[in-house]
């Protein structure tokens, strides 16, 4: 996909329905965009600048607004004018005149936590939002200098409960250690519980897993290669020799309790929701057989499989009350193929019924996604109760981003509200419409279609916050 650079406000947005009285607050959305042509001959599309944008929705209306995130790297190639980072997560790539400039793009997350708007990208400490006017406020925020780890996930857990954000970093004492902090962030922005743990190799975290009793980490064989580092090339390759490790702790202790349990050859980038049930620990995840990316080598040689790349919800399972237990349990729960599995971000540590997940319609023709991968055109609905699923599918295969479920009010049983999401048309030049659909009834399709007159950037991740939050 082409970059998109245009910062823009819209307000009054045309709206094809009727969007829901009871909808009011603010959908968030990020993803790369180039600022400038890249120095590195074959970058890979996640290396763009953090550009974010929001649909502002009340009392019926829609407004829209979109800001690059001015972090440290997009400042310094905004005063030069031109790329001065390199490959993707390759430091050894970069201008000289940047060597002391944070890396971080800002482009894959984007939370909202006591008032704050944090854009993510797992390599770096979060950037500072302004929630309305998506201002940068803090380019490398540390949390009042509480952040020991050099990076922060960008799939921070919130728990509704307490509060908190759980989150960690990986690689957290540089580049390609095996080190890994794990920590939580109060409602009053301090840190409260910091662990740091080793993990079997580096590798990419993209994702992790928190109960109300544990942390789990997954570790895959997408490892940090030095030595194509070294070459020019990206940050990791995916090694077919190495196992997975499920990591399970305790929550809130010093990771001395730490197990790893073994399993194999497998890629699971996203979790959809995790849960505690006495000694024993569920985690639904995303999980493909290889590596699901064709920009990331593999290190063996062996050519990227399509097939093998499909990711499907699978819960991994382990009882912590087998203290001889070395492997961990997995069953495919659907056999739908899709990418960016999400929940009821009200049940993030507790059991949970419903999950939502934009698949692949193989029935309907689809023009190849935007990052080489068959793009996805249908949302479903999963109940894991009752193992019954409902979907929408696009009836004319355009792409669909990560949905995102909003709560028809704060006191809404689990999965009664909406999912919304964005829709971008190639046979449109990719212009862009959010969809908002009745959660419960996804085949009816739209109740309202949010229509934007451009396309607008690619799409990671999104993140819904209430008008009483903000």
């Amino acid at each position: 996909m082409t970059p998109f650079r245009v910062e823009c406000d819209l307000r009054d947005c045309e709206v094809d329905g009727t969007v829901p009285s009871d909808i009011r607050g603010t959908f968030y959305r990020v993803g790369p965009d180039f600022q400038y042509p890249s120095r590195a001959p074959g970058n890979i599309p996640f290396d763009g600048e953090g550009h974010v944008s929001l649909f502002r929705i009340a009392d019926g209306h829609v407004d829209f607004k979109s800001r690059f995130v001015r972090t440290q790297r997009f400042k310094a190639q905004e005063a030069e004018r031109r790329s001065l980072f390199g490959m993707y997560r390759n430091p050894l790539t970069d201008d000289p005149s940047v060597a002391q400039v944070s890396r971080g793009t800002a482009n894959t997350h984007v939370v909202h936590h006591n008032g704050k708007l944090l854009a993510l990208k797992e390599d770096s400490p979060p950037v500072l939002l302004d929630p309305h006017t998506l201002e940068t406020l803090d380019d490398f925020h540390t949390f009042n200098g509480q952040l020991k780890s050099l990076t922060f996930t960008a799939h921070p857990k919130l728990d509704a409960e307490t509060g908190e954000m759980i989150a960690f970093g990986y690689e957290a004492a540089g580049l390609a250690s095996d080190d890994v902090a794990i920590f939580a962030i109060d409602r009053n922005d301090n840190v409260t519980w910091e662990a740091w743990i080793k993990v079997p190799y580096a590798a990419l975290i993209h994702d992790f897993a928190v109960t109300q009793r544990h942390v789990a980490l997954f570790v895959m064989p997408l490892a940090v290669n030095m030595d194509l580092i070294k070459r020019g090339g990206p940050h990791f390759a995916w090694d077919s020799s190495l196992p997975t490790w499920l990591g399970v702790m305790r929550r809130g202790g010093d990771g001395s309790d730490l197990r790893w349990f073994k399993g194999p050859e497998r890629c699971a980038m996203h979790a959809m929701g995790a849960f505690s049930d006495g000694d024993r620990l569920y985690v639904d995840m995303q999980m493909s057989l290889k590596n699901p990316f064709p920009f990331f080598p593999n290190r063996h040689g062996e050519p990227f499989d399509p097939v093998a790349a499909c990711g499907r919800i699978t819960r991994l399972s382990v009882d912590l009350s087998q203290k001889s237990a070395a492997t961990y349990d997995m069953e495919i729960m659907y056999p739908h193929v899709g990418y960016l599995p999400r929940q009821d971000d009200r049940y993030n540590t507790v059991p949970y019924r419903y999950g939502f997940m934009n698949t692949t319609d193989t029935s309907k023709p689809l023009l190849p996604g935007p990052f080489g991968m068959r793009g996805s055109n249908c949302y479903v609905r999963f109940d894991h109760q009752t193992r019954r699923t409902s979907a929408f599918a696009t009836p004319d295969g355009a792409h669909l981003s990560e949905p995102c479920f909003v709560p028809r009010n704060k006191s809404a049983p689990e999965g009664d509200g909406y999912v919304v999401g964005i829709v971008d048309s190639p046979r449109e030049g990719g212009r862009t419409d959010l969809l908002i659909l009745d959660a419960e009834h996804l085949e009816d399709g739209p109740i309202a279609t949010v229509k934007l007159p451009v396309r607008t950037n690619l799409q990671v991740h999104g993140w819904w916050m209430p008008a009483c939050a903000s």
